[in-house]
């Protein structure tokens, strides 16, 4: 394992230029081609959620909330909790800063992929509609275009594991129970194999059950877990109501450090915001348009703007809420890494018993996770194969929740930073040819909502 670690460390510098440019340069670029358009439609885009346009004659197999609820359930997880801790410990709590900045420009990068997922359906070898990058690629771009469909792919079936969750939930459970001392003496590995092979099991009763399962437990789960972790970090926070301007201060502050101590300098610091944001909102990776392409809904604009909820959700309220938890708490100052530091924040904000809660919490966050992203790699087997040979992915996908469990949280982090940076270059190349198309259908479109409501 350590062999591969160190592999996969040496590769991840070559991946930072390409992924800067191309998320914030072409991030940046959309939000002044877009004229500020998901910001300026934010209430619309909520209005849409609320399902106040839906169409019930639209083709597609999952609503827009339930499409929006099965892409935060995939972002809305460890990655908000045990990434802002990881990214915090990384870089200070200056990098927070670049999180937010990264999660502003990926509400853009959003709107657009996630209206290309509709504008650009395909169909499956079992003749199922589908979306995605692989099908806006080839459909977008044309057959010229399809080695970056079938790149994205590739790197989509190690990029789409569940190894990241499957490891801090583990960790979260060794930490919170600690079951070889509660429980009986036993070795620790013993322990996170077992956690593993039972997490296997769950996950496997519901990615075995298709789409609308995922789509069905997601939609259920992640409005009722957001909500308790939130209330449990505003409860926090009005406990500790004249620490949270110095948290906040601290983050704005030490994000321009020029002098940190961060691997990398100042430009270190930046590479770990953008890393952590795109773990946390997967703005211009290209996992959101696949479960936004299957939406009962035949405008293409209309998905994009409830998409573009997604990084406000998951990044600027959740990420933020427990940055400013674990820096208040002190917890940041203190050796460990990961959930651990989540843990040892909330232990001491909430009456010595925030950790059981946050167990409970990232319970439902891991399994919701787990649940959707199972999908996203079924989805990129599938293209590369068939349909029927993609549906072998989730058997390869609950082997590596078990792996996941016992491995390094260094060696899963690299395969997940690696194999997203990889990730968004094809992603983001056709996001921003296809652009154009893109601002065509949303001047139709505005003129359209102009129109209903004069």
């Amino acid at each position: 394992m350590e062999a591969l670690n160190n592999f996969l460390s040496e590769l991840i510098p070559y991946t930072e230029w390409p992924m800067f440019i191309l998320l914030i340069g072409g991030g940046l670029f959309l939000v002044f081609y877009s004229r500020f358009l998901p910001y300026r439609f934010f209430g619309h885009a909520i209005a849409i959620t609320s399902g106040k346009y839906d169409d019930k004659n639209a083709k597609g197999d999952v609503s827009s909330f339930q499409a929006l609820s099965a892409a935060v359930a995939a972002t809305v997880g460890l990655g908000n909790i045990s990434g802002v801790a990881i990214a915090i410990h990384d870089g200070g709590p200056g990098v927070v800063f670049w999180i937010w900045v990264t999660a502003l420009i990926g509400m853009c990068i959003k709107f657009y992929s996630c209206s290309l997922a509709i504008m650009f359906r395909g169909t499956d070898s079992d003749g199922k509609l589908q979306g995605g990058p692989m099908f806006y690629i080839t459909q977008g771009m044309g057959p010229k275009a399809r080695p970056l469909a079938v790149f994205f792919c590739i790197c989509g079936l190690f990029g789409f594991l569940g190894v990241f969750t499957a490891n801090q939930f583990t960790e979260t459970f060794m930490s919170v129970v600690n079951p070889a001392e509660t429980i009986w003496q036993t070795s620790e590995f013993n322990w996170k194999l077992l956690i593993g092979v039972v997490l296997a099991v769950i996950t496997s009763f519901v990615i075995f059950g298709g789409l609308s399962k995922i789509a069905k437990v997601a939609s259920a789960i992640v409005p009722f877990m957001v909500l308790v972790y939130l209330l449990a970090v505003i409860v926090v926070m009005i406990m500790n109501s004249d620490q949270v301007w110095p948290a906040l201060k601290m983050i704005l502050t030490e994000a321009w450090n020029f002098k940190t101590i961060v691997t990398g300098g100042f430009w270190g610091l930046v590479i770990i915001g953008i890393r952590r944001a795109m773990f946390s909102n997967e703005a211009g990776l290209g996992s959101a348009p696949m479960y936004h392409g299957q939406s009962k809904n035949d405008e293409p604009i209309k998905e994009g703007l409830v998409a573009s909820l997604g990084p406000f959700i998951d990044t600027i309220m959740v990420c933020t809420f427990t940055a400013v938890v674990i820096i208040l708490s002190g917890a940041y100052l203190e050796e460990g890494s990961g959930i651990v530091m989540t843990l040892t924040a909330f232990r001491r904000t909430l009456f010595g018993y925030g950790d059981e809660l946050l167990m409970i919490i990232v319970t439902a966050f891991a399994l919701s996770t787990l649940f959707t992203y199972s999908y996203y790699g079924v989805k990129s087997l599938s293209f590369l194969s068939n349909a029927r040979i993609g549906k072998w992915y989730n058997v390869y996908f609950v082997v590596m929740i078990v792996f996941a469990a016992v491995a390094s949280l260094d060696l899963v982090k690299n395969l997940i930073d690696l194999s997203y940076a990889l990730m968004v270059i094809p992603n983001m190349i056709a996001v921003l040819y296809l652009a154009p198309k893109v601002n065509a259908a949303a001047k139709k479109y505005m003129a359209k909502v102009a129109h209903e409501k004069t």
